[in-house]
Parts: C-alpha cells; structure tokens; sequence
C-alpha cells in the first residue's frame, strides 16, 4: 500500500523571515483576514509556525471567490427545483422487473473484472461520532457473530469477485482499491488495514488518499479561528474526490494501470455490492460513461435525494427542493415519476473522470451547510456556538452526472442492496441493529433460494462473503437442508485468518 498527501500543512517545519511575514500581513488586509494573527504575538515558536503553514495552506482568492458564490446561489434559490423532468426510460434499466439481462450484465463485469480493468473508489472520510465511537466508521461492527467490521466484509467482497472471475475466465487480475480518507480517519484507517494484514488482499493495490480540509467561514465572510494558532477546518464533502484524485496522483495511478471502469461507493451501506459484476456490465453494455444505482421511494416525501432531469442536465434533486405536489406525481403504469432514490453508487469509466478531473471541476459550485462551530473569543477562549456562526462549504460526489454525455440509472432492490449505517446504537432507522437484520434477512433469503430451510428463523444468519458474494455457490451448503440458527456460515481456518470449521460452518449458540 502506499498513502499519497499533499496537504501543506503536515509538511516538516517551515521557516520564514520578516520578509514573508511582512507579505502574509500584506495578503491578509487585502482579504480582509487581519484577525487571523490576532494572537501573533503571544504565541510560541512552534504555534508561530504551525499558524503560518495553516494560512499559507489558503488559497484565499478562489476561497473567498468559492464563499461568495455560495451565499450568492442560497439567497437566490428557489424553494422548489424549475424544469425538472423524470428520468427518459432510454436512460433507466431495472433488475426488479425482469432478471433477462442479468447473467449477460454479470459475465460482462467479470470479464472487466477478469482482464484487469475495474477498481473501486470508496469514500471513507466519515468519523463514527453519530454511532458513538471515535475511530472511522468504516471500522464499525454491527454485532455479526464473526465481530467483522464494514472494511472487512467489503474487502471479503473484492477476494469473492476476484475469484469468481478467474473460475469464469481462467485467471483474473487484481482489483485495485482507492481509499479516500480525511484528516480525521487518514491514520486510523491505514493502521487497522495495517493491523488486520490487509484482510487477505495484497497490500499493493490497497491506495489510500486524503480528501481536502477546507476553512470554516463567518456568515459574514471571515475565516473562522479553532484555536489562537489554528484555523478551523471541515472536509470538503465527498464531492472533493474529483480534486484529490487529480492532485494526489490518482486517476495517473488508474490509468497507469489501464483502468476502465471505476465502482464508486460510501462506506456506510452495509449491504453494498462491490465490485458488482452485473452494475459494471450493464453501463459497458450501454456504453456508458456514468451510471448510477438507484431505489424506489418507500414513499412519495421520503428524504431522499432524487436523480433526475433538471434544465437539460442529469442531476439529483434534493427531497427539500421538490414540492409535495411534484413528489406525488405518477405517471400512467400509477408509479411515482420522480421516485428514483439515490444511494451513492456510480459508475464511472476512467475517460469519464479524466474529463471530470481535466476540464470540469472548477465548475462545480459548493453546497452551503450552515452550522454551529466552534471558534475562540476576542480573548482567546473556546466557545461552543448557540446558534448558527458559520458555513462549511462542500461539494457532492453526484454533481458531475451534468457532465454525462451517455447517462444510465440501474433500479435495484432496497432489501437487497441498500442498509446505510447513519445512527448510533438504538436508533430506529439506520441502526447496528437495522444493518445486522438486514444483512441476515439477506443471507436467510439466499438460502431459501436453492431450496434450503431455515430453524429458529428469527435468529442472526450471517454468510461469509468469501462463501457467496451474492447469493453463489450455496446449494452444496444449503439445498434441501435445514440451517439451525444462529449461524455464521464460513470457510474453513487458513493460517488463522478466517473463522470456522472445517465443513465451513460455525455456530455461535
């Protein structure tokens, strides 16, 4: 694995004369930043320097440039998105409705997967404070009896695929993984890859970067201060991908390694299919040069941010952005014409992102999160905000489907492919609780379907996915057998790393 950074102000000490010093004033009064050194003079050498890296770090020109824009589209937004069209059935496929094309869709994705061509981007830049934990939420358990966390079951999913491709076509290359990390889970996540010998993948094609920081603003456009000597700071949103990418070596990593289609995806779905073989298929089949997976509404005000068409463009319309009358909507089979749910996952072919990365980003806008943060007082003292004091400005991952020139939506099953891990432990929705149950009722799903039956059936089932991935090579394991429940279905032990007996099964009673 290697780690690839380009933050300026982890770099070694930095020295600087009256000379710089005098300049960074000078750039800092044209701003209208003065108050940034307002405890200049108190500090200590180390805080001097560390200051000095954290505003050189700014560019303030395009910041500020980026902070104007923003409150500039939130006071002329309106309430409900204009021209907003549903999704042109040439651009939507469904595995719900008919599974004709699925096993086409699938021998195509492994074939990409088979000769080399595929790679995952995970966003993984979330900290689990919302679950009560410290540590990156990737890291989560939710209570499997295995104890395997979020990163574990999906690099299980990564060895599964690559193994099923090289059983279809004899061999198969490596999928490589990209890991964007921040500020706060960067080490945490490397470590515990680290820690876990890379959960049986090979080290080398593990990437991890980092998304960027970016400086907390006033509402009235001053960069906010965390400390006497440190600005305060929030990730970019998942949006900075496309920045970091470029900057940090990433897509030349991709195509270096003759990369065509990228799986792109968030850490928190518990039930995420990565890589899918019938996704990636699907958009080569289409020649596709984005796609994205989507759910059905439970209803018509969910929130949930919608993809659809609005003035001419791809584009996912926030739940708050649509009006009740619109959300209602049907069309003549009675189903809901603005119903296609987002669950951040994409397609993307390398061509795609070079073009993103080359010639777009720049002109994708920040989203406006108005918040409470915390900042220090004219006397230097922490203060923790009643109300709102500042902006963090973020972009979206899904912002560039504007770009797309041939755009394809894949509608799958909620049940089977969407549990996000949001809330901490009791929670109602989007709970350890809720992702435990959901993967299990996925996995006892799986054994019904090759005929198998199940006892105690209100029990945890859990399926390794070095087992099956998606439902695979269970009928010697399960057809026409009883499972008795609790059960984690496993491979046998290897040099200690997997869980199990040598029939593949464990129990956990």
């Amino acid at each position: 694995h290697y780690f690839i950074q380009s933050n300026l102000r982890n770099l070694p000490g930095m020295a600087f004369s009256e000379s710089d010093m005098a300049d960074l004033r000078s750039s800092l009064a044209l701003h209208g930043q003065d108050h940034l050194l307002a405890f200049w003079n108190e500090l200590s050498g180390a805080q001097k320097r560390h200051l000095y890296k954290d505003i050189k770090s700014i560019d303030f020109d395009s910041h500020l440039a980026c902070f104007d824009r923003c409150m500039q589209k939130e006071s002329s937004m309106p309430g409900v998105e204009e021209d907003l069209k549903p999704l042109p059935s040439d651009a939507f496929e469904s595995v719900l409705d008919s599974d004709i094309n699925n096993e086409r869709w699938k021998k195509l994705g492994l074939k990409e997967i088979s000769d080399g061509r595929v790679a995952l981007l995970l966003m993984a830049g979330g900290q689990g404070t919302r679950l009560g934990v410290s540590y990156p939420k990737g890291m989560y358990k939710v209570g499997l009896q295995s104890g395997k966390s979020l990163y574990q079951l999906q690099a299980e999913r990564v060895r599964q695929q690559e193994k099923l491709a090289a059983e279809m076509y004899g061999t198969s290359k490596a999928i490589r993984w990209y890991i964007m990390t921040s500020e706060h889970t960067k080490s945490g996540t490397t470590d515990y890859f680290k820690a876990n010998n890379w959960f049986g993948l090979c080290k080398e094609n593990i990437i991890f970067f980092e998304q960027e920081m970016i400086p907390c603003i006033s509402l009235g456009g001053k960069i906010i201060m965390d400390s006497d000597h440190s600005i305060a700071r929030a990730p970019g949103g998942n949006g900075d991908l496309y920045r970091a990418m470029g900057n940090e070596g990433i897509l030349k990593d991709m195509l270096d390694h003759n990369i065509r289609s990228v799986h792109c995806y968030c850490v928190d779905n518990i039930l995420v299919k990565i890589p899918d073989p019938l996704f990636i298929g699907c958009c080569l089949e289409r020649n596709s040069d984005c796609g994205a997976k989507v759910v059905s509404k439970s209803h018509p005000t969910e929130a949930v941010g919608v993809i659809c068409k609005s003035n001419g463009n791809w584009k996912v319309v926030e739940y708050s952005e649509i009006s009740s009358e619109t959300a209602h909507m049907t069309g003549p089979n009675g189903k809901l014409l603005f119903s296609q749910g987002n669950i951040c996952n994409h397609y993307f072919t390398t061509d795609f992102l070079s073009q993103v990365i080359n010639e777009n980003e720049k002109e994708l806008i920040h989203h406006v999160a108005k918040k409470k943060i915390p900042t220090i007082s004219s006397s230097g003292e922490k203060i923790i905000p009643e109300s709102i004091n500042g902006i963090k400005m973020e972009k979206f991952v899904f912002d560039v489907f504007q770009f797309s020139k041939s755009f394809t939506v894949l509608e799958v099953a909620r049940y089977d492919e969407f549990s996000p891990l949001k809330n901490g432990p009791g929670a109602e929705k989007c709970s350890p609780k809720t992702c435990l149950e959901d993967l299990s009722n996925l996995h006892k799903r799986w054994i019904r379907n090759v005929s198998g039956s199940l006892e105690n059936e209100n029990e945890i089932l859990e399926i390794s996915p070095l087992v099956s991935a998606d439902g695979e090579n269970l009928e010697d394991i399960a057809a026409n057998k009883t499972i008795i429940l609790p059960q984690h279905i496993d491979v046998p032990v290897k040099n200690g790393y997997h869980n199990g007996h040598s029939n593949g099964l464990y129990s956990k009673l």
